[in-house]
């Protein structure tokens, strides 16, 4: 880094790569939902199918994930990198060309397959690219399309769907993905990723065949949950088959050589803290972002596009915190940063906790900003804090371990929050209160669970500061003094 805080050329330039990359691969995430009624009607099949356009793309994307650190080792991230990228372009191109429900499903299901590595890869080039003592301010640049695509996905979506067709959501990765192509062949490093062995590792076939069906088992089973918005066998079956799974892993991992992901990780406690510390602020974050839209739509009489333009003011303020905890957490570390952040999540989500059929949307949008600058000094922090835990060699394994840990935090955060909102409702529609008020009450209720996950992440976040703390003092005690230096 630079005397004047600015990240070196280079640097700046594997980050540019990294952003185009994300954004394309996140806002292809959230774009679709707003769209899966027109897919419905267009391609005349009932929604229950049409839920696997969604649904196949996540299982595909957390499937191939865990892959990620051994094929950064064994081919370098700059190869990777555009080949996942050419075969997402390739598969937005047959999705843009579906002739039915069957043959766009297959086709997300390929594009998944592709779009699962794009972000850990990009994640992987960067950690090692600015090393721990800069990983805090390269962080926040690619955490911004993390927390923008959630936002803006359902607003882009709503546009494109209303004036275009709904080709075009596909269609529109095209352009996006042959610049990235373009600026990874000139920008990202050739080089393999520094990983555990000196040469290329063998891929860890057993752990893949326990890991990535276990992690697809768990995000089925929480989405199925989801859903239904209750605890149906149809949901608990898979999570929990997953989850037997995802153990039958760990205890091969602990002792493996080369695991898949390093999940010894987890002995240090500063990781483990950062590791708890995203899964906890995932779950709030994505159980968060299925409150917020239904409440407006169902609660204010919003459309969608409505319901995402009055999101935006979180975005706003996400970008805003970003910029500001890179820098700090560069500074003094990211666990203090994490916990301001979660503290200010609290602060900016307690309005929600007392919404009713008429609150002042002066006071929401207020909120989202205060909930967005929260966010910003929480997620990408935390995952900083994590990296800046590692040695250069350890981060190829840990990037898709610490993407498996988000992604299922995220899920189950939005299964536990839909299923208190579904009882809520439930229970209003019996008593005989299916008023606006009582559907407000009923999101009212549902924020303060969203409000106790976030306070919980508090208890890992302090233990990560703590460690970190600790951890400084140990370095300055062993530094030099000045004196003994010139001596």
């Amino acid at each position: 880094m630079n005397e004047d805080g600015r990240l070196e050329p280079e640097v700046r330039a594997v980050a540019i790569v990294v952003i185009v990359g994300a954004i394309m691969s996140i806002l292809d995430t959230t774009i679709v939902n707003v769209a899966l009624e027109s897919l419905s009607r267009d391609l005349d099949a009932p929604l229950s199918t049409i839920q696997w356009v969604a649904t196949g793309y996540l299982l595909a994307l957390a499937t191939v994930i865990p892959v990620t650190g051994w094929a950064a080792e064994r081919f370098g991230p700059r190869r990777v990198w555009m080949t996942v990228v050419s075969g997402f372009v390739a598969t937005s191109a047959l999705c843009g060309l579906a002739w039915s429900a069957e043959s766009l499903i297959a086709f997300r299901v390929l594009q998944g397959l592709a779009g699962g590595m794009i972000m850990p890869i990009g994640m992987i080039t960067l950690a090692q690219a600015a090393g721990p003592r800069r990983v805090g301010r390269v962080m926040s640049v690619v955490g911004v399309p993390m927390l923008l695509g959630p936002v803006l996905g359902p607003v882009i979506g709503g546009l494109i769907v209303t004036h275009l067709s709904w080709r075009w959501i596909f269609l529109v990765n095209l352009p996006i993905g042959l610049v990235g192509l373009a600026l990874a062949a000139r920008l990202l490093p050739s080089a393999r990723a520094q990983g555990l062995g000196t040469g290329p590792a063998r891929l860890d076939w057993r752990g893949l065949l326990l890991l990535s069906p276990g992690v697809a088992l768990v995000v089925f089973g929480l989405s199925e949950i989801s859903t239904h918005g209750s605890l149906s066998a149809s949901g608990l079956g898979p999570v929990v088959g997953g989850l037997a799974l995802v153990a039958g892993f760990v205890l091969h991992a602990w002792r493996a050589p080369a695991p898949l992901v390093d999940v010894r990780l987890f002995r240090e406690h500063g990781f483990a803290a950062a590791g708890a510390t995203i899964f906890l602020v995932g779950a709030a974050l994505f159980g968060a972002l299925l409150l917020l839209p239904l409440y407006f739509q169902i609660a204010r009489g919003q459309s969608p596009l409505e319901a995402g333009l009055l999101m935006a003011p979180q975005g706003l303020g996400a970008a805003l915190g970003m910029n500001r905890a890179g820098r700090l957490t560069d500074r003094i570390g990211g666990g203090p940063v994490v916990v301001a952040g979660l503290l200010m999540l609290m602060g900016g989500t307690v309005a929600f906790t007392q919404v009713g059929a008429n609150t002042s949307y002066a006071v929401l949008e207020a909120s989202l900003v205060l909930r967005g600058v929260g966010l910003g000094f929480t997620m990408m922090p935390a995952m900083a804090a994590a990296y800046s835990t590692l040695e250069r060699t350890q981060v190829p394994r840990a990037t898709p371990m610490l993407n498996v840990v988000q992604r299922i935090g995220g899920s189950l955060g939005t299964a536990v929050l839909a299923v208190v909102l579904q009882r809520q409702l439930g229970g209003q529609v019996v008593a005989g209160a299916g008023s606006p008020a009582g559907v407000a009450a009923a999101f009212a209720h549902t924020y303060w669970w969203a409000m106790a996950i976030t306070a919980l992440a508090i208890v890992p976040a302090v233990v990560l500061a703590l460690t970190q703390r600790a951890h400084a003092r140990r370095e300055a005690a062993a530094a030099p003094t000045p004196a003994a230096s010139v001596g």
